[in-house]
């Protein structure tokens, strides 16, 4: 596989990590949570973030594929393939333009048609249905989910440290309660309760989500 442009090392392993590592963690796409899951492989080359983001998407993507004809070894390599420009060009990422969910898929349909190009399937339709463009989102409702990240990050910000560093844990990086417990050095019961005050906190300020 190719060397990272960034100069790091070869993320074959990165990829290897990201299959074993929780994945069924996340169970819902939450747009916001998505967004902060992508800027924290943007902003410091989360692997965590993205073991969470791989194990989400790699899966659907692969599905995907499938359903655009592709085989079971294809699927899996371009799956793979999508995830890995993720990890690459996660800064690319503008979440005025679209979700976390359509950028990926985008790539995946490009990719895919790339692909097909390449091989001069003679039985590939440019036309089918399923490779077209999603229709872009309304204007407003690009404009809800910044908004709705924006809200999410400021009101994460007012916590405490502590209470901040558990829902993070809890949310982003969809760690079960007793990992969390094991990574901080603290009671089961500490972390719960740091979660039931946080959350205290969080409702006035976002109530009209919750």
């Amino acid at each position: 596989m190719a060397q990272d442009p960034r100069g790091e090392h070869d993320l074959s392993g990165d990829l290897e990590q990201a299959q074993e590592k929780r994945p069924t963690a996340l169970t819902e796409a939450n747009p916001a949570e998505m967004a902060l899951l992508v800027e924290a492989i943007a902003g410091r080359r989360d692997k965590t973030a993205f073991a969470s983001l791989f194990g989400y998407y790699a899966p659907r993507l692969k599905s995907y594929l499938r359903r655009l004809r592709a085989d079971e070894k294809e699927a899996e390599d371009l799956a793979q393939d999508v995830m890995l420009t993720v990890w690459r060009k996660a800064e690319l990422f503008d979440p005025a333009k679209a979700s976390v969910g359509t950028w990926i898929f985008t790539i995946a349909r490009n990719r895919f048609i790339d692909v097909k190009r390449r091989q001069k399937r003679p039985d590939f339709d440019m036309e089918d249905p399923s490779l077209q463009p999603e229709a872009p989102r309304p204007a407003d409702a690009e404009i809800a989910a910044v908004q709705i990240g924006a809200r999410v990050r400021a009101a994460l910000a007012e916590l405490p440290p502590d209470q901040a560093q558990v829902v993070a844990l809890s949310f982003i990086e969809a760690l079960p309660h007793s990992e969390i417990a094991a990574r901080l050095s603290i009671p089961l019961g500490t972390v719960k309760s740091r979660l039931r005050l946080a959350f205290a906190r969080l409702r006035p300020a976002l109530e009209d989500m919750l």
